[in-house]
């Protein structure tokens, strides 16, 4: 019962207040990062979701688009911004998938959206994370977060999806908050600790 029809509507309900009660601050966002991002607030990129239709995941964005003289994007750490560095250690970043919540694209709750190229690369008992909605944070992200490996990671995300339940999410959900306030495994360059998955598993 809870996982087919009172997630979704607890999503639904919680994604459009929350909406409504963060808006001073989503504009206060919006304006600053479109001024250090010359124009571009949201960071915008198609990710798989549930069964593997993709959307259009929603982000704020943290990092300009400065190139060198070959044209190529500075590295990450040369473009994140101070602004954006501020809104990721926050994890303010994240706010704008609360439009993706309320649309039925996400879940607070769920394994994080991954890039579209990781798809190859997941183990067969690993691809059962596509039958939910992917969520804004999860069970891995408050067991570790981008300080896990990806094998370790992934089969945090396979327990979860294994598990679902409301006591769960709420546990979930207080961590996430917790972590948050304190700053707990934080990671601003996420690619500084972690490969990506494609080169993990080559």
């Amino acid at each position: 019962m809870y996982r087919f029809f009172i997630k979704r509507s607890f999503d639904f309900i919680a994604s459009l207040v929350l909406l409504v009660f963060i808006a001073p601050i989503f504009v206060l966002i919006t304006f600053f990062l479109f001024l250090a991002n010359r124009g571009k607030p949201f960071f915008i990129q198609k990710r798989p979701g549930k069964n593997e239709k993709t959307f259009d995941i929603i982000k704020f964005k943290t990092m300009n688009d400065l190139k060198d003289s070959k044209g190529n994007l500075l590295p990450d750490k040369d473009r994140l911004t101070p602004v954006g560095r501020f809104v990721r250690k926050t994890s303010l970043d994240e706010i704008p998938q609360l439009i993706n919540v309320l649309k039925g694209e996400m879940s607070f709750i769920g394994p994080r959206p991954l890039l579209i190229r990781y798809l190859p690369y997941y183990k067969e008992n690993e691809k059962v994370r596509h039958s939910v909605r992917p969520g804004i944070t999860g069970l891995a992200q408050v067991s570790g977060r981008n300080l896990l490996n990806w094998d370790d990671r992934l089969a945090i995300d396979v327990i979860y999806v294994e598990n679902i339940s409301f006591i769960q999410d709420i546990k979930i959900i207080f961590a996430t908050i917790k972590n948050v306030v304190i700053s707990k495994d934080v990671v601003i360059d996420p690619n500084s600790v972690l490969p990506d998955l494609d080169e993990y598993r080559k």
